[in-house]
Parts: structure tokens; sequence; C-alpha cells
């Protein structure tokens, strides 16, 4: 689907609060309710505009342990990665899970509460399937958040 400069503007209105009326957002944007309305169902129906969620700040619900876990493995068949990435996705402390390049195989953002959290975690996931090596890197501070995809 071809983006033009109104949908885009649109997508960034959205993006920085999902609570903007669509009445509202036509306005900001220059268009009706129905126009507005009619191209954010276009965006949904495309995919672009997958879900509309509240964001949660980890730290005030106990969550505020953000760790970086690196994954090696010398298996790389179809089953075994079927077998790990269903089983890492069944772990809810994972908000973000990657196949990657380059020195490691797979890279999980977790969330916990403290480091005893973590080592929980951890059991778990090596339960999962047979790993080659596991690194763990605990953020210190987070310098930049956003869920804004730039436009």
């Amino acid at each position: 689907m071809e983006l033009d400069r109104i949908d885009r503007q649109i997508l960034n209105i959205v993006q920085a609060d999902a609570t903007t009326s669509v009445q509202e957002t036509g306005e900001r944007v220059g268009l009706s309710t129905n126009a507005c309305w009619r191209r954010i169902k276009r965006m949904e129906e495309a995919g672009i505009l997958r879900k509309r969620v509240a964001l949660v700040d980890p730290r005030r619900v106990g969550r505020g342990v953000t760790v970086f876990v690196t994954v090696k493995t010398s298996n790389h068949s179809e089953a075994w990665l079927q077998t790990f990435a269903s089983g890492v996705a069944a772990l809810p402390e994972v908000m973000e899970f990657y196949r990657i390049g380059g020195d490691v195989d797979y890279l999980l953002k977790v969330l916990v509460g403290d480091i005893a959290e973590y080592d929980l975690f951890y059991k778990k996931l090596i339960r999962v399937a047979p790993l080659s090596d596991v690194s763990s890197n605990f953020a210190m501070e987070q310098v930049k958040y956003t869920t804004e995809v730039p436009l």
C-alpha cells in the first residue's frame, strides 16, 4: 500500500496517542471524519496499523530490570528452531525476540523485577531447547525508548 503525506500524518498522530478521536485526527490533517476513518480502516486492513494498545511503565508494575539476552546454538535445524521459537514465545518475561546475524544467533529483551527473578527466567530458558551459550546484559539506564516508527 502506498502511503501519501496525509496517511503519514495520521500515522504520526495515532502513534503518539491512539486515543485521539477520528474527528480530531481528521481536523488535524484537514479531512472530514468519514474520510479520515476510511484511511485508518484501509491502513488497518493493509496491516500497517496492527493494533492499538496502552503502554505500561514496567517499573511501576514491578518489572524494572531490563535484560538483553544473547543466545548461541550449534543446532540450526528447522525442528530445533520451531521448538526454541515456540518455547521462548511462551515465556511472558520476553518482550522482544529476534533471530539475528553476527556473532550470536538470537537476541531477547527480557523484563523482570530483580536478579533473583531473572535467575528463575534463565532456568526456564535453558530448558526450552539445547543451547551453546547464553549471555546476559543488564541495562543500567534507558536512554531512549519509543514505540513510534519514524515516518
